[in-house]
């Protein structure tokens, strides 16, 4: 079978959290965090499915811009005028990357966002992978919310 990116549904969340649990052992977020990033913004969120286990998964939501939402921390509500779509995380089993599937997800999410811009938090050693699709690093305007992504994280963004 042929992976594939499709909508994230609610029966997914076990698989999304036990791969989030094993690629991110140092960045831990509550099920209820991915959960509620599926209920606000479905249109956001992908699995990378070959069968089962899920290889892959997305989640992204609009919001400010300005900087991220603070890591593990629920967003209560989307802003009312976002003005950038929030790649929250897209994560790739080990056996699936280098294969391409994270820029065809960051481009069907994008192209599918009316919003003008998109923003990301960079980990450690990922900056060099979002410049190349086009991602600068930009002024937080809440360095608290940065800062808990761990040191070293960089807050990205790029035209839609």
């Amino acid at each position: 079978m042929i992976p594939a990116w499709r909508p994230m549904t609610e029966a997914d969340l076990p698989a999304v959290q036990a791969l989030a649990d094993r690629l991110h052992p140092h960045h831990p977020e509550s099920p209820v965090v991915l959960a509620e990033r599926l209920a606000l913004a479905p249109a956001g969120c992908r699995v990378l499915a070959a069968g089962r286990p899920l290889l892959g998964y997305a989640v992204s939501h609009p919001w400010s811009g300005t900087s991220p939402p603070p890591l593990d921390a629920l967003l209560g509500a989307l802003p009312a005028r976002p003005r950038a779509w929030h790649v929250h995380d897209i994560a790739l089993d080990p056996a699936a990357r280098g294969a391409g599937h994270a820029g065809a997800v960051l481009r069907a999410l994008l192209a599918a966002s009316p919003l003008a811009a998109a923003t990301l938090v960079a980990i450690p050693g990922t900056g060099p992978y979002w410049a190349r699709l086009g991602f600068q690093d930009v002024p937080v305007a809440d360095p608290a919310a940065l800062a808990s992504y761990g040191e070293g994280a960089r807050f990205m963004a790029r035209p839609r």
